[in-house]
């Protein structure tokens, strides 16, 4: 019994596990580089892994939505949270794209490379997403998160119809009253039994970080970051600039710490880094945030929302690279010329939310309006993958904070939970 015990102490935390993953990926992506076989093997083995976490998202996000917003039952208080949630992710978005934008202008990085130099990559599929989605426009988005079929959506997993379908069954079951309480039974263990599910899911991280990271280098190359290193630097540093002056204010402004809660999600944060996919984070972020004390009805609408609307990570890249490219291509901005961008973003990001990519679709949308040619884009875009796990693991932070946040600014918050989760964490108990 006492060797058991001196097991389970010296256990690895999941943390730990993904970054040994991480470390182990880099290595297999520097042995096999533009090895075939092992990139096919790979890149399967971290689809398996990411198809995994996808088959738990949807029914996690449609179960706790429904209780969440069943229990609330109040329309005034949803409108009243919806309107606070969208308010606070446009601040949050609009503040991260202007520290992008600020942060090139100081340290101009396109300035200190010769763009004919770097290497090229093709971005035929990310062209054609861009072009499908400004056809589209603001009016077809909006459209769009009305659900005609909810089963077809689910099958999409296009995840807007199903929070709009899932707050209105959830306001529909409150209505009905008594007859209601078996759907919100039912719901509550489905949310449960995924929760377990992802339990088990989880213990397959290492193992998919590893394929991710390893087909990345083995596609990519060390030497391949050299000329872009400065970039890619910069990127991360106004991202780190964002979480800890602007984020800890806001932390502070709404009365807590936001250590405290980069402790709650530290493995999660570490994942969506690893994976550079916000959905291998959601099941486990919505079960987090609730034992932090943020009421469930709070939790499931704001974190599912923000996946598509509060992405401070990918604002802070596509102001900086849009800059980066003009700068590469000798084009000087104004000022004028700088806000307009500032406003083409804020539009362009929200209506490309849901499309494969957003992130690079919205530069490749948005950078001809300040003269950058499209094939600029071909030049940062072997990087893009690199960034992206950092703008990720942002967007999952800020999706953390603004559930606290939100849940405080609506007295939904446990103080009392929320030490409770805490003290556990720091006496090694999982809870």
């Amino acid at each position: 019994m006492k060797i058991m015990k001196r097991y389970r102490s010296y256990r690895l935390s999941l943390g730990w596990q993904i970054l040994i993953g991480l470390v182990l990926g880099i290595v297999l992506g520097v042995i096999f580089y533009q090895n075939k076989m092992a990139i096919t093997a790979m890149q399967n083995i971290g689809n398996m892994f990411i198809g995994l976490i996808q088959m738990i998202v949807l029914p996690i996000v449609v179960s706790c939505l429904t209780v969440g917003i069943a229990n609330m039952g109040d329309i005034k208080q949803l409108g009243r949270v919806g309107g606070k949630t969208l308010i606070y992710f446009e601040i949050m978005t609009t503040i991260a794209i202007a520290l992008g934008l600020l942060v090139g202008n100081i340290f101009h990085p396109g300035s200190f490379i010769d763009i004919h130099q770097l290497h090229s990559t093709d971005i035929s599929q990310y062209v054609s997403t861009a072009k499908s989605a400004q056809n589209t426009g603001i009016w077809a988005t909006l459209m769009g998160i009305i659900p005609t079929n909810f089963f077809k959506s689910l099958s999409e997993g296009d995840m807007m119809p199903v929070i709009f379908f899932s707050v209105f069954f959830g306001l529909g079951t409150a209505a009905i009253g008594k007859q209601g309480k078996i759907i919100i039974d039912f719901l509550d263990a489905v949310s449960q039994v995924m929760f377990r599910v992802t339990n088990w899911v989880m213990h397959t991280a290492p193992i998919g970080v590893c394929a991710l990271i390893g087909v990345t280098i083995a596609q990519m190359g060390i030497s391949a970051l050299a000329p872009l290193g400065y970039f890619i630097l910069l990127a991360y540093a106004t991202m780190a600039v964002f979480i800890l002056v602007f984020m800890g204010l806001v932390a502070r402004i709404f009365g807590f710490r936001l250590w405290d809660l980069l402790r709650v999600i530290k493995d999660e944060a570490i994942l969506a880094f690893s994976t550079a996919s916000s959905e291998a984070t959601l099941p486990r972020l919505i079960d987090k945030m609730d034992k932090f004390g943020v009421s469930q009805g709070i939790v499931s609408f704001v974190i599912p929302t923000g996946y598509t609307f509060n992405l401070d990570g990918s604002a802070i890249y596509q102001s900086l690279a849009a800059l980066f490219l003009a700068q590469a291509y000798h084009i000087n901005l104004s000022l004028g010329q700088q806000i307009t961008l500032l406003v083409v973003l804020m539009i362009t990001s929200k209506g490309m939310a849901g499309v494969p990519g957003a992130s690079f679709v919205v530069l490749l949308a948005t950078v001809s309006t300040i003269g950058v040619p499209m094939s600029g884009l071909t030049f940062i875009a072997g990087i893009d993958r690199l960034v992206d796990m950092g703008r990720t693991a942002v967007n999952v932070v800020g999706n953390s904070l603004a559930t606290v946040v939100i849940g405080k600014s609506e007295h939904e918050f446990s103080e009392e939970k929320s030490q409770a989760y805490l003290d556990n964490m720091r006496a090694g108990k999982q809870a």
